[in-house]
């Protein structure tokens, strides 16, 4: 299962990069760099549920318990890759990768990562998937 689980990451990670690129290619130019974050933010979330409701039955038949690990493994691989793979791999500073966390200066990505969290399990509960 955490395997299966973990191919669906990787499956998340190649999307998010293509929100990105779409991101910057065509929503931030026509809605302004605020804007475009909060879109793009928003299609990621979407693009998270619908995978996870279109895997979870693949990934296993995972409990309550099973799949809130998965969302916090999601969770935890998305941080990590975030900034190690954001500071050691695209060279982006601490400061400019912590601050894509900062709500209050209009910065949703935390979304992301609580989505990542909670879908597999809304998507076993939406799917029928036995999660009791």
């Amino acid at each position: 299962m955490v395997v299966r689980a973990i191919v669906i990451w990787v499956l998340l990670v190649g999307l998010a990069i293509v929100n990105g690129a779409v991101r910057d290619a065509l929503i931030s130019p026509r809605l302004g760099g605020q804007l475009g974050h909060v879109v793009s933010t928003g299609i990621l979330c979407a693009i998270i549920l619908a995978v996870a409701w279109g895997s979870i039955a693949w990934i296993g038949r995972p409990g309550v318990r099973a799949c809130l690990g998965i969302g916090l493994l999601w969770a935890a691989l998305t941080v990590a890759f975030e900034f190690l793979g954001g500071h050691y791999l695209f060279g982006g500073s601490w400061a400019n990768l912590l601050a894509d966390y900062n709500v209050a200066k209009g910065r949703v990505w935390p979304l992301v990562i609580v989505t990542s969290a909670v879908a597999p399990l809304l998507a076993a509960r939406a799917r029928g998937v036995q999660t009791g």
